[in-house]
């Protein structure tokens, strides 16, 4: 099984930015796909980006434009960066390793917290 440790959370006035990363202790490349999610109290877990084996990219509405994921696959790392954030945007933001014939894989997340 797959460890994913979550790093860069903290607290960031509206506006601000943060750069979250997921290292996983094997290849990234080795999984379909790379996402992060996030969880807000008393709200369901929300998917927010993706990246996939093949370097394709897709986000959650409520973040384009304003968030960007990408990886270094040399580092086995996956990495959000959040731009303009909003206090709607505080939640745990937990990393996914997704794997069709293994299943997923989660990281123990990280806390972000928007507020002024």
């Amino acid at each position: 099984q797959v460890q994913l440790v979550e790093s860069g959370g903290g607290l960031v006035q509206p506006g601000g930015s943060l750069r979250l990363s997921c290292a996983a202790s094997e290849s990234i490349l080795n999984f379909n796909a790379m996402a992060w999610s996030r969880q807000a109290p008393r709200k369901q877990r929300e998917w927010v980006a993706t990246v996939t084996n093949g370097g394709s990219r897709a986000y959650a509405d409520s973040v384009k434009g304003r968030f960007a994921i990408s990886r270094d696959s040399a580092l086995n790392t996956v990495y959000l960066q959040m731009n303009s954030l909003k206090v709607e945007d505080t939640a745990v933001y937990l990393c996914k390793a997704e794997d069709y014939s293994r299943g997923d894989s989660w990281g123990q997340g990280t806390q972000v917290t928007v507020s002024s």
